[in-house]
């Protein structure tokens, strides 16, 4: 099916744009036509998506080949995570400076975790990755974090921003760093580092691997925000 890396490249671009950037919880949020409590709902559940990830790339870490040319780039994304080393300056202490901007009252617990459940919808993104690793072949697990998550990672992330830009959601400034700071510099660098393996790979079957891989886990991902959009629908 595919004769180059970048004709993987392409078809992925283009379901993403189909699942994601066309898709109904996008296309919403961009349209100002969410409630407040309605995104203040997604806040909370994204929440949960972005402190369970860490836990995914570690994962992943688990399913790399034995080689530092491998597990490090996948190390650095979970460094990245970690803020680096610096306190507070990780990605769950960043994505709180957007959590309070748009939920100042929102209940955590002792451990800064929503108090709220986590939807199913999130939980079953998670496992889905999760178990995905359990059983991926080191190429598998490569393009699941580079086609899957990474590659489209940043202009999702970055129209999620713009999304929240809508003056129906400002009615006090929303601090969206969290969002910008994914969108203009780390899932950029973070597809970078995957893509350095994956293009190593040129046989075709190869390449029909990559884009299926990359594929079904973008998918899931895309139902987890659809899922969430249903959810949101259902809150005054």
């Amino acid at each position: 099916m595919f004769q180059h890396y970048e004709d993987v490249e392409t078809a992925m671009t283009q379901l993403v744009q189909e699942e994601f950037l066309d898709g109904v919880f996008l296309r919403t949020l961009r349209n100002g036509t969410y409630t407040m409590p309605q995104v203040q709902y997604f806040a909370v559940q994204y929440a949960y998506y972005s402190r369970n990830f860490p836990r995914v790339l570690g994962a992943a870490i688990a399913a790399m080949a034995p080689l530092d040319t491998w597990w490090v780039p996948l190390a650095d994304n979970l460094w990245d995570e970690a803020g680096r080393g610096v306190p507070g300056k990780s990605h769950e202490q960043l994505y709180k400076t957007f959590l309070f901007s748009i939920y100042p009252t929102v209940a955590l617990d002792q451990h800064g975790v929503p108090v709220e459940p986590m939807s199913t919808a999130v939980s079953t993104a998670i496992e889905t990755f999760l178990n995905f690793f359990r059983r991926a072949t080191p190429l598998e697990a490569m393009a699941a974090v580079g086609l899957g998550s990474e590659l489209f990672a940043g202009t999702v992330m970055g129209d999620i921003a713009n999304g929240f830009r809508h003056p129906n959601y400002n009615q006090r400034p929303l601090d969206l760093r969290f969002w910008d700071v994914h969108a203009d510099e780390h899932e950029p660098r973070h597809y970078q580092l995957c893509k350095d393996i994956l293009v190593q790979y040129t046989r075709e079957q190869d390449l029909d691997t990559m884009y299926r891989v990359g594929a079904d886990i973008a998918k899931s991902e895309a139902l987890m925000y659809t899922q969430l959009h249903h959810e949101m629908m259902q809150l005054s």
